[in-house]
């Protein structure tokens, strides 16, 4: 009766080294939970989803409740809410139930749908935050062509939809034929993740679009505003003339001067600090998505390419499902920027939330 319980103990022994060796070895293993580690952990992951649902579909309300957030700059704005609303009401939902039991029931069709969906949706709304700093690079250091262009609706929605078609030919061409190429597919069956999933190369080449390309071109948009306001206010000190073409206020002041028929520098120089204090609140805005982009973006991209390049080997699994949730994280933290840095969507948040203060008594 020893032997066969021996048996049995040393087959245990065998098959948990096993699964350890697969972990070692970056193989999704099916992680099990107790009841209450599962517990704790189902009821954290529909809290963000919660967060990430209410807080997007709030910025998405206020278009239909404030008339005037609906200019060609807040377009790139409600495009970014979108994206991250169908993280928080998409991917994670499909995301919950595998990461808790470890198999993917859904289906291999299903599974493809979810990774290109997913990537789609994260990859769309890092390109949407490189357009935001674009769009307030060009407001703050060509104000006046930057005003007569926001009539042109139609420049936004060229923008937004290329967008979504840069976000999908990054990944959706690979995660659809990646098996018909090589010919065969790695994935198990009960597993669901890109077939490009130790593919360093590959990798290595979509991060140099996802990641380090947009988050240059960010720090590079913050930088000229920042250089921007310190010339014009080093020149409101020295009590320069505004009217250089180089400066935005300057441009500006030309115009109104002209359509006046004769210049009025007082007028530019009153109206200079005001100018002057909404482009410093547009560079703040900037330096926190910057912050917050590099904090979410920058763990998942470089353990991927490592992971990537040691085949698995040097990275525990269980460390690059944290930077996968830090990921979707940014979705939830995006919506409450818009308050925090952005008066106008402030105003539309406070009629969607106190709108007993904004009736007008009989």
């Amino acid at each position: 009766m020893q032997q066969p319980e021996l048996g049995r103990m040393l087959v245990c022994v065998l098959e948990e080294c096993t699964d350890l060796f697969n972990c070692a070895l970056g193989v999704q293993s099916t992680f099990v939970f107790s009841g209450t580690v599962s517990g704790i952990l189902m009821a954290i992951m529909v809290t963000l989803v919660v967060v990430i649902v209410l807080g997007n579909a709030l910025v998405i309300l206020a278009f239909k409740v404030d008339k005037s957030l609906r200019r060609q700059c807040n377009y790139y704005f409600l495009n970014l809410a979108l994206a991250d609303f169908f993280v928080g009401a998409f991917s994670i939902p499909f995301y919950i139930p595998y990461i808790l039991t470890g198999r993917w029931t859904l289906g291999r069709g299903l599974c493809k749908l979810w990774i290109v969906i997913d990537y789609l949706l994260c990859s769309a709304s890092v390109f949407n935050i490189v357009l935001i700093s674009y769009d307030r690079f060009l407001s703050v250091t060509r104000a006046v062509s930057y005003r007569a262009g926001q009539s042109k609706t139609h420049q936004a929605i060229i923008k937004i939809i290329a967008v979504w078609v840069l976000a999908f030919a990054l990944y959706g061409p690979a995660i659809i034929f990646w098996e018909l190429v090589v010919g065969q597919s790695h994935v198990p069956k009960d597993k669901c993740f890109a077939e490009f999933y130790h593919s360093w190369s590959f990798l290595l080449s979509t991060a140099m679009l996802e990641f380090f390309c947009p988050f240059i071109s960010v720090a590079f948009f913050n930088l000229s505003i920042y250089l921007n306001i310190r010339k014009r206010r080093l020149q409101a000190q020295l009590h320069l003339p505004m009217n250089e073409p180089a400066s935005a206020q300057g441009e500006e002041s030309q115009t109104s001067s002209a359509s006046l028929g004769k210049p009025d520098p007082s007028t530019s120089r009153a109206a200079q600090p005001s100018r002057l204090s909404r482009d410093r609140k547009i560079a703040k805005f900037l330096a926190i998505i910057v912050c917050v982009f590099a904090i979410c973006w920058a763990p998942y991209i470089l353990l991927t390419i490592i992971r990537a390049a040691c085949k698995g080997r040097c990275i525990e699994e269980s460390w690059y499902e944290v930077t996968f949730w830090l990921l979707w994280l940014n979705s939830a933290i995006n919506p409450f920027l818009y308050p925090l840095c952005h008066s106008s969507f402030r105003r539309a948040f406070n009629k969607i939330l106190c709108p007993r203060r904004h009736t007008t008594p009989p």
